[in-house]
């Protein structure tokens, strides 16, 4: 699927939207691009359209922010900063996955065997001013999510 993205009201309304389409179970999403590209905001968003009333910080330093929204169990997750994809085992990053948990992760390349298979992958661009969203289920969870965004 692949979306074009005007604004950051945009962005953030994507985000909402794929919290909807995810509310029902557990799910490993991917957010990849470049700095500046858009992964906080859609980030962002899909925690308010969880129902998050805070703030949302950027986990650029922490890695890992957690989220306890009406029971769900939320991470987002910013591997910017990660020197080597050894450092997430420090952090017991397997304890963040399964179950019902919803983790987000920016940067999941820096990551690379030390994540799971991400169930939806969204790669998003700079294009025409605004930003190109290209989202692809990676498994049926993912396909499933993929078909209630529509």
């Amino acid at each position: 699927m692949q979306l074009t993205i005007a604004s950051e009201a945009d962005m953030m309304a994507l985000g909402q939207r794929l919290a909807q389409a995810c509310a029902d179970g557990g799910c490993t999403v991917f957010l990849r691009g470049e700095l500046g590209a858009g992964k906080t905001t859609l980030a962002r968003g899909f925690l308010r359209g969880m129902g998050h009333p805070g703030s949302v910080r950027s986990p650029t330093f922490t890695l890992v922010e957690p989220y306890e929204i009406l029971g769900r169990q939320i991470f987002h997750f910013d591997l910017y900063r990660l020197a080597d994809p050894e450092e997430l085992e420090y952090l017991g990053v397997r304890d963040y996955f399964g179950g019902d948990a919803i983790c987000l992760i920016e940067w999941p390349e820096r990551g690379a065997g030390k994540l799971p298979d991400a169930d939806l992958s969204i790669t998003l661009r700079f294009a025409n001013g605004g930003r190109r969203a290209d989202l692809a289920g990676q498994t049926a969870s993912g396909v499933w999510i993929l078909e209630n965004l529509r």
